[in-house]
């Protein structure tokens, strides 16, 4: 199989860097730099290496450094910005501060004629992010491109086949980044790019049938994307063997835990036991405002209805998790900052004894789990549905959470989603929910004042979740989405449409 390495200096587009190769049909993997041996490196058939970003700067001895003996295996390396300034550095070149000459954002980019730039104008936008450059670039390269205040923003040793760019062309805002990334990958490695996700889901089924046969496999099932996909994926592989607890902690969204019982249970038949928790976790929010601490109190309390499932059932040989690629990355196991820890990586419960853990998906991201989804036959209201936070509605209800609270967002909610279904927009918004402010505003309902909450409507537009730009709705469906909110649904006075991109905002409230 073919193979690209990306080698992670803690850089904050290292996924993308990664999912814009998978885009192309080739499989990728991300190691920290500090993390892999030249020898490791090439004994495991990698065709290409890429060095991501990051925060440092290269002169300084404490500056994260690959060993040098990479620079010897024959395989291609492409260096994006820090990467860039730090093969520069290593091969003998000089890397300055940029003092007055710093770039960020969009920039002219000039390039010259090179198999790195095939079908790349001469001069185009690039999106840079720097405050080194390299000033002068080893013996041995040459320069393949500048812009106004960067002298070296390409370089190229075709002997050797070590490239670096100083600019990011894994983000959108690059205009010609997918074909210097396609050039790189199939010019300079030689790659056919025939990795397909749903190819590798059919290899799991063959190898899982194998490997958990006669086994009893428990899986925590949220009725999310992620752990849909490895439910069915792994029922294909066992089917009764695999036994599916779905939690419905009462914060889902209208009819979602029914229409994930229905689905798992009777169009697919799979062995699935739901608790219906809502009270249990209702009664431990009581009086939390704090957003942290509910999300704490949700994943604790899911823990400990799951424990006493699994007890129910006596001994099970495997824990399978709906892991995927990002939360692996996340959770610290590459060199980026630990953004969040996810519930999905770090081991197995400590009260319930298994024999192993099993994560189908921990080699996926997002969209490729789509796909797999698709492939296996999963609706397309589960395999295409928005984002949604683990403790559901709990994050979209500022303050304290009770019961009326969350039957009012689910109403509220459900209204805005059908309206944008029913309007028909060319390209939907990529994540669309409502938000119970914990505002409380004057109205008029008939002749009467009234006092009642203030909901949000929030839809943003991304292409992946980094950052995000709110979504410009049609006037109409917002005018309808707030009239119905307000005369159907008792106790809400205002609605109110939230134009906060991201940064600085979130996507999410909490």
């Amino acid at each position: 199989m073919e193979k690209i390495l990306v080698l992670d200096f803690g850089g904050q587009y290292n996924q993308l860097i990664a999912r814009r190769v998978r885009e192309e049909h080739v499989y990728t993997e991300i190691r920290s730099y500090d993390r892999v041996t030249p020898r490791e490196i090439g004994g495991a058939g990698y065709r290409g290496i890429i060095l991501t970003g990051g925060p440092n700067s290269v002169y300084d001895p404490s500056s994260p450094r690959f060993d040098p003996g990479i620079l010897e295996l024959g395989i291609p390396i492409l260096g994006i910005c820090y990467g860039a300034q730090l093969l520069a550095f290593l091969c003998g070149g000089t890397v300055s501060a940029a003092e007055n000459s710093s770039e960020y954002g969009k920039t002219r980019l000039f390039v010259k004629e090179h198999p790195l730039f095939r079908d790349v104008r001469e001069e185009s936008v690039c999106f840079m992010s720097h405050t080194d450059f390299i000033s002068a670039a080893p013996e041995g390269f040459r320069v393949l491109a500048t812009t106004g205040k960067c002298p070296c923003a390409a370089l190229g040793d075709d002997s050797r086949k070590l490239y670096g760019v100083q600019f990011h062309p894994e983000v959108t805002h690059t205009e010609f980044g997918k074909e210097i990334l396609q050039n790189f990958l199939f010019a300079i490695c030689g790659l056919k790019g025939d990795w397909d996700a749903a190819d590798h889901a059919g290899e799991l089924i063959e190898r899982y049938k194998t490997e958990l046969s006669g086994k009893k496999v428990l899986l925590a099932l949220s009725g999310g994307v992620d752990s849909s996909v490895a439910a069915l994926l792994l029922y294909r592989a066992i089917g009764e063997n695999l036994i599916c607890v779905f939690v419905d902690h009462g914060l889902l969204r209208k009819g979602e835990g029914d229409f994930v019982e229905k689905t798992f249970r009777e169009t697919f038949g799979v062995n699935l036991i739901r608790v219906n928790a809502g009270e249990r976790f209702l009664k431990k929010l009581s009086g939390v405002t704090e957003p942290e601490r509910k999300r704490k109190i949700i994943g604790e309390e899911f823990i400990r209805v799951f424990e006493e499932e699994a007890r129910k059932l006596g001994h099970v040989h495997a824990l399978a998790q709906g892991t995927i690629y990002p939360d692996v990355i996340e959770s610290g196991k590459g060199a980026s900052a630990v953004i969040k820890s996810h519930h999905n990586v770090g081991g197995l419960p400590d009260v319930v004894s298994f024999d192993e853990i099993v994560e189908p998906l921990r080699d996926l991201f997002k969209d490729e789990v789509r796909a797999v989804g698709t492939m296996l036959g999963l609706p397309g209201e589960l395999v295409w549905r928005q984002p949604f936070p683990g403790p559901g509605l709990a994050v979209r209800i500022i303050g304290e959470i009770t019961k009326e609270k969350v039957k009012t967002l689910q109403e509220a909610d459900a209204v805005f989603r059908e309206e944008i279904a029913k309007a028909n927009i060319e390209k939907r918004p990529d994540q669309y929910f409502a938000v119970l402010t914990g505002t409380h505003t004057v109205g008029v309902m008939g002749d009467a004042r009234t006092y009642g909450c203030v909901v949000s409507l929030r839809a943003v537009s991304t292409d992946d979740f980094m950052t995000a730009e709110w979504s410009r709705l049609p006037y109409e469906v917002l005018e309808r989405a707030s009239s119905r909110i307000t005369n159907e649904i008792p106790g809400i006075s205002r609605v109110v449409y939230d134009i906060s991109s991201k940064p600085p905002a979130t996507v999410e409230w909490e």
